[in-house]
């Protein structure tokens, strides 16, 4: 089907870079080609590699020639809120704090449709210019605002998974919610937006303070109900949430087992943080094959700690990247996969974050994390062509320092270093472009 479809293909020509591997158990996981190509038809690729090659076996593809930049899968970011977009920059305080006087007075907020359709739209714009085509979101509190989400992800063709955020104590009065009022609300949702188009559904308790055990219950029943759900929620953000819970949840062992006890983990539950994970959680993390998203700029930002990435990697826990937004400090997955290089630089037991991981990371490690491998993430035959086209404009420091570079490698660290949203030129979701950039 792939060769047919070639016959009315475009030819895709520049550097491009990907890892359909897990970088951090094969030493060959990325792949770079100077003179790439990637021919896509009917919005999948159909075959990359050397331009030459492919353009050997399918001469008859237009050429679109983006030498000058280059080419990366999409990027997949795994944990980000989209209320919080306009409380960016609340530095200088603990979670809880944080959550009280600066996110939740936000959330609130969304109770407003008009106030939250345009945060929807310019949370989707945000996503789009900094090279994300895939994300999973925490939605509203509000339905309403959850469906402005879904609204705006499905007209600028944004692969984005969300759902109701789930609460019913320790939050602000006007958030929180009845179970079986929540399940309502849930189940319409899920009706008018999971599997359509690009859109998923995930199920969403905000984390286990403020979902209470019937709460949590009405969750475990949406995933009996449904197919395909995600699931999202926190986990071990901070040493002052910790230490809660055994106060909410005097017979969990720790944790994670407040979601294991109603069926809220396995292999399509990303879980955000866990700096401060037990080793027994994490043996049962790795075989319940539940995710979790590491948040660099946001566990810096509010004193969290560090992450520690090579007891969940030695582990066999998979990991990807998530901005967070309000938490953190934007949307870049480039600068996310910087500040994961330079935390893991000054952590105790620290993992060195070389170019390729730090590819892994941002883009097949995040279609792992939310079951779409087989889908997006990288350049193999038959995915989806998700992709970012990345080149700076002329005299900025990137741009003389691509200028300079002696290989692929070094190209894509100066990338990851120094590339910001002036510097993506377009963006494509299964060939559709989603984002163009500014001329050069």
């Amino acid at each position: 089907m792939l060769a047919n479809a070639a016959a009315h293909a475009e030819l895709v020509r520049g550097p491009l870079f990907h890892t359909p591997a897990n970088a951090f158990r094969s030493s060959t996981a990325l792949i770079c080609h100077e003179d790439g190509g990637l021919l896509i038809s009917g919005g999948r690729i159909v075959a990359s590699g050397d331009f030459s090659t492919v353009r050997a076996t399918h001469p008859d593809a237009a050429v679109t020639d983006w030498r000058g930049g280059f080419v990366l899968p999409g990027f997949v970011d795994t944990h980000v809120h989209f209320p919080q977009l306009r409380i960016l920059g609340g530095l200088g305080r603990t979670l809880l704090d944080w959550l009280e006087h600066v996110a939740l007075p936000e959330e609130a907020r969304m109770a407003d449709v008009a106030y939250a359709t345009g945060t929807a739209r310019r949370f989707v714009r945000a996503l789009t210019a900094h090279g994300t085509t895939t994300a999973l979101v925490f939605g509203s509190h509000f339905s309403p605002a959850t469906a402005a989400l879904f609204d705006a992800a499905g007209e600028a063709g944004v692969r984005v998974i969300s759902g109701l955020v789930v609460s019913d104590r320790y939050l602000r009065p006007e958030l929180h919610q009845a179970p079986p009022d929540a399940h309502r609300d849930s189940t319409e949702l899920i009706h008018r937006y999971h599997g359509h188009g690009r859109l998923l559904y995930a199920v969403t308790p905000r984390f286990a303070l403020s979902a209470s055990e019937p709460m949590l219950e009405m969750c475990g029943a949406l995933l009996a109900e449904h197919e395909g759900l995600r699931v999202q929620t926190h986990i071990n953000e901070s040493v002052a949430e910790i230490a809660e819970v055994p106060r909410l949840f005097p017979w969990a062992t720790d944790y994670l087992a407040v979601y294991e006890r109603f069926g809220l983990t396995g292999a399509r539950t990303v879980l955000a943080h866990d700096v401060h994970p037990t080793d027994r959680e994490l043996e049962r993390l790795a075989a319940d094959h539940t995710a979790i998203a590491h948040c660099p700029s946001s566990n810096a930002a509010l004193g969290n700690g560090i992450f520690p990435l090579r007891r969940h990697v030695d582990a066999g826990v998979g990991v990807s990247l998530g901005t967070d937004v309000g938490g953190g400090t934007g949307f870049g997955m480039l600068k996310e996969g910087l500040q994961a290089h330079l935390m893991q630089r000054v952590a105790a037991d620290g993992m060195n974050l070389d170019p390729a991981r730090l590819c892994y990371l941002a883009t097949r490690a995040g279609a792992e994390a939310v079951g779409l491998e087989h889908e997006i993430g990288d350049f193999e035959p038959g995915k989806a062509a998700d992709l970012v086209y990345i080149r700076p404009p002329a005299g900025t420091p990137l741009a003389d320092v691509l200028s300079r570079s002696q290989s692929m490698v070094e190209s894509l660290a100066a990338i990851f270093t120094l590339a910001g949203p002036e510097s993506v030129r377009e963006v494509r979701v299964a060939g559709d472009v989603v984002h163009v950039g500014p001329d050069l």
